[in-house]
């Protein structure tokens, strides 16, 4: 059956997962592999969240992007995912604070948009798990799950905090990050660590909704 090997692994928390409520935010080569990675593992009530369409360029990162070429990506994965919720917009600060996330038991973090992220933190901390850059880097291996205060090697990441600061706010939440240092200025971007944001976004994920507990 379909999650007969997953279920070996998680036994009876594996019920938890069928019962999460989770929005990604988000669809691009670290959200599209989180999406996959919770799919498969047995969370099918998903929110994604995104406005883009798919072009060539997106073909060496995101899932399902060289079979959707100019197709709307959140239109696209809901072909592959069909349990999904879509919402075709673009996420800025403004829609953060307007939208409702009282529902989700996760908010998952996947957009490059500053002030939106910040708004994410300011409004969803107790259940956010935000990416940090996973661009200009060769090494998954240096990806790290840490709270946002323990976070280092990011020059986005210090951004965040910087940002955070100057709002005031001392909360604490989990963000995914690397502490390679970048290794070219442009923003080139290798599938081995955009994937890997993505799949330990879903895995951290996974282990707060087993746990029960919020991220923190």
């Amino acid at each position: 059956m379909r999650y007969d090997r997953i279920k070996l692994l998680l036994k009876e928390e594996f019920t938890r997962l069928s019962d999460a409520k989770i929005i990604l935010l988000g669809l691009g080569g670290v959200g599209s592999f989180c999406l996959d990675c919770l799919y498969r593992s047995g969370v099918t009530n998903i929110t994604i969240v995104d406005f883009d369409t798919y072009d060539k360029t997106n073909q060496n990162r995101q899932m399902w992007s060289e079979l959707h070429e100019n197709e709307i990506k959140v239109e696209a994965l809901k072909q592959h995912y069909p349990e999904i919720e879509i919402i075709n917009i673009r996420i800025d600060e403004q829609w953060v604070w307007d939208f409702d996330f009282d529902s989700y038991d996760l908010v998952l973090d996947a957009i490059d948009d500053t002030k939106a992220k910040l708004a994410l933190a300011q409004k969803c901390y107790k259940k956010l798990i935000s990416s940090f850059g996973s661009a200009k880097r060769l090494d998954p291996t240096k990806i790290k799950v840490d709270t946002i205060w323990n976070s280092y090697g990011d020059k986005f990441g210090s951004k965040i905090r910087y940002e955070l600061r100057k709002r005031g706010f001392t909360k604490k939440y989990k963000v995914i990050f690397s502490s390679e240092e970048a290794v070219v200025k442009e923003k080139g971007s290798f599938m081995g660590v955009t994937a890997s944001f993505g799949l330990t976004m879903c895995a951290q994920g996974i282990k707060e909704i087993r746990e029960g507990k919020k991220s923190v």
